[in-house]
């Protein structure tokens, strides 16, 4: 099935610490919550405690999202599949619109005649949950008194920090995600997204080096700067294919750790900036009425 045994959680081991440590090494097959805590760890002063405070919990809601494939949750599998991914070439070099998740429907259905949770709708969960959680930080600024008001920001920022690690994820920018198609049928070094995705658990890649000299910054035009992520992040498909081929993800060389180590940094710093974009912002917010 599309990606719903990559990704996998172990949340139990992971909020056993300490609040304030960071938790053991893990990526996508361990789960998001080392990239959610390197990133809590780099926020700013004047975010709120709560929050710089709430790495575990932070990690733990990151993990959301893929439960939320849970096998009898029918409608709400089915709802969150394609907000994983994007797969770039399925959009035959159109733009999506940078307004909403049912313009970038409409997009994919009507002119590109595609199934929108085949293609991928990423970066609609990513701006969504941003959005979410720049509201939930007005909340806070307003009744900074009211205690549902730190659950609800930190339920956003851990599922935001879910599908930013996605998309700092090559394979979840790609129809190529396990294997590439051949002519006469089959795929070519099909399992490589479960490779990399072992790679750093089983590599002792952490959230100690994942948050080492990050610095958060206030993003300009949020949604240019996702798909221009999202695009970089597609730009190393050809390298995880290239380094899987020499199975360097199953046995590492100091390039595929170093690969393997940027993109899981990557994924933290994008997850850190829109946390702070959305506290600096939500300053500004008009009324919810």
């Amino acid at each position: 099935m599309r990606r719903f045994a990559a990704l996998l959680l172990g949340g139990s081991a992971v909020l056993a610490g300490v609040v304030a440590g960071l938790a053991p090494a893990v990526w996508w097959s361990g789960g998001h919550e080392s990239i959610t805590e390197a990133a809590a760890a780099r926020l700013p002063d004047d975010v709120p405690a709560f929050f710089r405070r709430g790495g575990k919990l932070l990690a733990h809601f990151s993990g959301d999202p893929d439960r939320w494939k849970n096998r009898e949750a029918k409608f709400l599998r089915r709802a969150e599949e394609g907000n994983h991914f994007l797969d770039l070439e399925d959009l035959d070099g159109k733009e999506l619109p940078g307004t909403n998740r049912f313009d970038g429907q409409r997009l994919i259905y009507y002119k590109l005649k595609k199934d929108p949770s085949r293609v991928g709708l990423l970066p609609y969960a990513i701006l969504e949950n941003y959005e979410r959680l720049m509201v939930g930080f007005y909340d806070h600024r307003q009744t900074p008194n009211v205690e549902a008001v730190p659950m609800k920001c930190l339920v956003a920022g851990g599922v935001l920090a879910h599908y930013t690690a996605d998309a700092a994820m090559p394979l979840h920018t790609t129809r190529d995600y396990d294997g590439r198609p051949q002519p006469g049928g089959g795929f070519k070094q099909k399992g490589v997204h479960a490779r990399l995705d072992a790679f750093p658990e089983k590599n002792g890649i952490g959230p100690e080096e994942i948050t080492r000299g990050l610095e958060a910054k206030v993003i300009g035009d949020v949604w240019a700067h996702v798909m221009k992520f999202i695009a970089e992040s597609h730009a190393e498909v050809d390298k995880c294919y290239e380094l899987d081929a020499v199975k360097a993800f199953e046995n590492p060389t100091d390039e595929s750790r170093a690969f393997v180590l940027t993109r899981c940094r990557a994924g933290a710093q994008l997850t850190l900036d829109l946390w702070y974009t959305a506290w600096v912002r939500s300053e500004k917010l008009p009324p919810h009425w």
